[in-house]
């Protein structure tokens, strides 16, 4: 299997963690010249509730997800990283619950890998709030590499 598309999906969480998922995707995309698609899901209250703090006037119903994602950290850090490596980026956003819109975006952008990163939660929480990542790991339409940063949410 040929890794061409290498699908980073990205929260705000991550920005701590962002140059360790980086060295982690440009393991892979580095030696095989993939194209890293940065991936941002937001939900439509979250997009209203940091609108004005992006910089954006327009309400949820106007809004290009892809212009949002690109002002969210830590996908700029992320663009940045890459390009220093070389590695062409390409950021993309979607407007939807966070598990089915990463599965979407994945499918959208026809990832060969898609790379994400989790927290630590105890076995009750999982039980009772589910788990996106799981859910994302159960749906994705390709390979999935799940970073656990064990030092980020304990």
């Amino acid at each position: 299997m040929t890794i061409d598309t290498i699908l980073l999906a990205v929260g705000p969480m991550d920005t701590v963690r962002a140059d360790d998922l980086a060295e982690t995707v440009l393991e892979l995309a580095e030696p095989l010249e993939a194209t890293v698609v940065i991936g941002h899901a937001f939900t439509p209250e979250e997009y209203e509730e940091f609108r004005e703090q992006l910089g954006f006037e327009e309400r949820v119903e106007n809004v290009d997800p892809d212009e949002v994602a690109a002002k969210r950290p830590p996908v700029g850090e992320l663009e940045e990283i890459f390009a220093e490596a070389g590695v062409e980026t390409e950021i993309r956003g979607i407007l939807d619950d966070v598990d089915s819109a990463v599965v979407q975006l994945a499918d959208d952008v026809d990832a060969d890998r898609l790379v994400i990163a989790g927290q630590r939660s105890s076995p009750a929480q999982r039980a009772v709030l589910g788990s996106v990542s799981k859910e994302i790991i159960l749906n994705a339409p390709c390979p999935v590499t799940y970073f656990r940063d064990l030092d980020v949410m304990e």
